[in-house]
């Protein structure tokens, strides 16, 4: 009886494992600057890039959606106009566009997909 206990509770913790978004990087040049510190296409300033690693560690660590949304400096949302388009907050200046694509019906885990940084007043 402790061995199908002890089973349990070793399945139900590999699927809350599972059951996390995950982060990948469908831009190979944002994937470089993750990778290496640097990027020939974005030249940024020091503040950007290190908000920049600050964003992806808060996405990595998120467990669901609901993660994204308690913290407030990142200002986590949804981008007008897309269903699956979102943007988080590097500086008052900058964003990080990203994609989910979801896994689960609730649309509360998923895969994220960084694909630009953008500047928030075009310009």
């Amino acid at each position: 009886m402790i061995c199908i206990i002890y089973y349990t509770r070793i399945v139900n913790m590999m699927l809350q494992l599972e059951q996390r978004l995950k982060v990948y990087f469908p831009n190979k040049k944002l994937q470089k600057l993750y990778e290496t510190g640097s990027s020939s296409k974005y030249r940024l300033d020091e503040a950007v890039i290190d908000s920049f690693f600050e964003v992806i560690a808060i996405l990595e660590a998120a467990k669901d959606i609901y993660d994204l949304w308690k913290q407030p400096s990142l200002n986590f949302e949804r981008l007008q106009g897309h269903d699956n388009r979102y943007s988080g907050r590097l500086t008052h200046k900058w964003r990080l566009e990203m994609s989910i694509e979801w896994t689960n019906e609730t649309m509360t885990v998923g895969i994220i997909g960084i694909e630009e940084i953008s500047s928030h007043y075009g310009g």
